[in-house]
């Protein structure tokens, strides 16, 4: 039996390339804040576009090749997921020239910021700079300035990603994660085994803690 006297563990693989991450994750947020659960998120990394070059690509372009999306859809959808962050308090900024960037380093940061107990809130600033602000997470300069910005040591920061230290360590989490069988992200793992994936709305998310909860009583 589940101690139910013991935090939700939440296991969220992501990329903060996707804005169906950050949707998700404000979604399971409020779900969590309705239904009180006792918590803890553990967030893992993915890369959508492990081959993306450092200069980036134009979203538009990158969703084209990708999934051959057309541009009228493209607008649609960057249309409909900035109406669905603005019900949940996230400004998507999706102004001409938007890029798509590689996040093998920022996922190298992010496990860094993670020694220290910073993970989340780095992870929450990197959604933010990237999908409202639109910074250039290919660049590692500012990458070291997001980091200093939530009070995290720039020089270690810097040091972090020019000697490369967790590269192995991030990549050797990446395969296995999808030597889980994940494809896709947002995948939220509750109690290290329940599988959700997507985005799945607040009251989903509601449903789905209700359930958790009654199964670990």
């Amino acid at each position: 039996m589940t101690d139910t006297k013991s935090p939700l563990r939440i296991d969220i693989v992501s990329d903060v390339m996707c804005p169906w991450c950050i949707i998700g994750y404000r979604q399971l947020a409020i779900a969590l804040e309705a239904s009180d659960v006792a918590h803890e998120i553990h967030w893992h990394p993915f890369e959508l576009n492990p081959n993306m070059p450092a200069e980036g690509q134009d979203v538009g372009e990158h969703l084209a090749e990708k999934y051959g999306t057309t541009p009228e859809q493209s607008a649609a959808n960057r249309a409909n997921m900035t109406a669905v962050g603005q019900e949940l308090g996230f400004d998507f900024n999706f102004a001409d020239g938007f890029r798509m960037h590689n996040t093998f380093n920022t996922h190298q940061l992010l496990h860094w910021a993670n020694e220290q107990g910073r993970k989340h809130d780095l992870k929450q600033a990197l959604f933010t700079a990237h999908f409202t602000n639109g910074r250039n997470l290919s660049d590692d300069a500012v990458l070291v300035e997001i980091a200093g910005e939530i009070g995290l040591d720039r020089v270690e920061a810097k040091a972090v990603l020019e000697d490369q230290r967790f590269a192995n360590t991030v990549r050797q989490e990446q395969q296995f994660w999808t030597g889980q069988g994940i494809s896709g992200v947002p995948a939220v793992v509750f109690d290290r085994k329940h599988l959700v994936t997507g985005a799945q709305g607040v009251d989903n998310f509601k449903n789905i803690l209700t359930q958790l909860q009654e199964m670990r009583t």
